[in-house]
């Protein structure tokens, strides 16, 4: 895990801020001793009702075209 002093993180905190943003985690110093950690933030999951809101919005789907679509694809004998 890469090191970050506090001196640096306090004259440079937004280009330590975007090395988090590009996934690296950051051990934080004060006089050489690891006291924090920076870890980019995992993104949430959607609410329930998002997720309805876009299901009620998704086109038909024509079943009969997407087998002959997937038996173009794949051999049917498989």
């Amino acid at each position: 895990m890469d090191r970050v002093t506090i001196r640096d993180l306090r004259n440079t905190g937004g280009e330590v801020i975007d090395r988090v943003l590009a996934g690296r985690s950051l051990v934080v110093t004060r006089d050489g001793r690891p006291v924090a950690e920076l870890h980019p933030v995992r993104p949430h999951g959607v609410d329930r009702e998002v997720l309805v809101e876009r299901w009620k919005n998704l086109p038909a789907v024509d079943l009969r075209a997407l087998r002959a679509d997937i038996d173009a694809l794949v051999d049917p004998g498989l």
